[in-house]
């Protein structure tokens, strides 16, 4: 007999995760995971880092709603801090100050920085290279493992059902509900809730709707030896401008990326030797330091949609129908505030940034990450 829910949930990474913990407060959810275990891929691999001037004006707007979960997670979801402070700093050559100043004009609040003021903070920085920087202050390191844990833990509690190694086979819809085969078992519910990420627009081929072109794509991450002598504990994620390489204190050591965003087909992604030796040099470059090893490489993958906006909302050419997708490098500082935002609208419930701040979410933004700006007529 099919195992029946309100709501389904196809992917338990952070989106289908949180999304299923905010959900089973009022509805009964089942969570679908191909893999045995949830955040296999994008969530498991993720350098997460929560800053408020990351991304475009939609995205980081839906991560300020986000922040006061972070700092004040709710009763009982975790015994450690989800966020340890640490400044994100762009910085930028001489040739890069226009695309300094563009960011500074779309986040005024960013503080400048001179080149002086940057290799203070982090005197690896070679002075023939740095030219000026801006500081965001209310950055940190997201715990992810505490923070998938935690809504994992607050599905269970509320009731939700979580399948691992439940691969979606077929997807149709009956008799007003959606009929899922995923691994030995038939599911069923009135709204599926499409949270697959690099398998989104898979999962909507499934269910007899044309994708709305979301494209994975790679993203390659490192660990390297700290410089010997320096104390790099408080030293800021320094981002380049132009998002041509990032690094940070992780575990000791430094996290190292080349920001690469390379076109993937949905897989479980693994490092480009290329992609390595670009960071390395890159950081090379910047610091006039040599990299005698990587300690340890991996990558991920990152699915955007067309304007590396949010898909959140109901798919127009059918019913029940929803797409939590195109969260791009965004998911985990974001989860929190997507995760009401998919509950308001499933439930029908007031969309409110959270149970503490009464202010709705506005509509406009409401619309800006819709589905239905993706879709024509199909």
């Amino acid at each position: 007999m099919a195992v029946t829910a309100d709501v389904i949930i196809i992917g338990a990474g952070i989106a289908g995760a949180s999304a299923g913990a905010e959900l089973a407060a009022s509805a009964r959810v089942i969570v679908l995971e191909t893999e045995p275990q949830p955040g296999y891929h994008a969530t498991g691999r993720s350098a997460a880092f929560f800053v408020l001037s990351y991304g475009n004006a939609a995205v980081r707007a839906v991560t300020a709603m986000s922040e006061s979960f972070y700092r004040s997670p709710p009763a009982g979801f975790t015994e450690v801090a989800l966020i340890r402070p640490r400044p994100g700093l762009f910085f930028s050559r001489s040739d890069q100050r226009a695309a300094l100043a563009s960011i500074h004009d779309e986040v005024p609040s960013l503080r400048p920085l001179s080149a002086d003021d940057i290799r203070e903070r982090v005197p690896v920085i070679s002075p023939d290279y740095i030219d000026s920087g801006l500081l965001d202050e209310t950055g940190g390191d997201l715990d992810v493992d505490a923070i998938l844990q935690g809504f994992l833990r607050r599905l269970h509690h509320r009731g939700g059902e979580l399948y691992t190694g439940h691969k979606v086979q077929e997807l149709s819809r009956e008799d007003g509900l959606w009929k899922i085969a995923a691994g030995d078992k038939t599911f069923m519910a009135p709204v599926v809730v499409n949270a697959a990420g690099a398998w989104a627009d898979q999962i909507a081929i499934l269910a007899g709707l044309k994708p709305v072109g979301l494209q994975p794509k790679r993203r390659t991450a490192m660990l390297i030896d700290a410089p010997k002598g320096l104390d790099i504990t408080d030293w800021p994620l320094m981002v380049d401008v132009e998002e041509q390489f990032y690094f940070k204190p992780y575990a000791g050591a430094l996290l190292l990326s080349p920001a690469d965003e390379t076109p993937s087909p949905a897989c479980d992604a693994q490092p480009e030797e290329l992609d390595v030796a670009l960071a390395v040099d890159r950081f090379e470059t910047a610091t006039g330091l040599e990299v005698p090893r990587v300690i340890r490489r991996w990558a991920g993958l990152r699915t955007f949609a067309p304007d590396k906006t949010f898909v959140v909302g109901f798919d127009p050419r059918t019913n029940g129908f929803f797409w939590l997708a195109g969260q791009g490098g965004y998911g985990v500082q974001t989860a929190p505030a997507l995760a009401r935002l998919t509950a308001s609208l499933i439930t029908g419930s007031p969309p409110r940034e959270s149970t503490s701040e009464r202010a709705d979410i506005k509509q406009d933004l409401i619309e800006q990450l819709s589905p239905n700006r993706l879709i024509t007529c199909q």
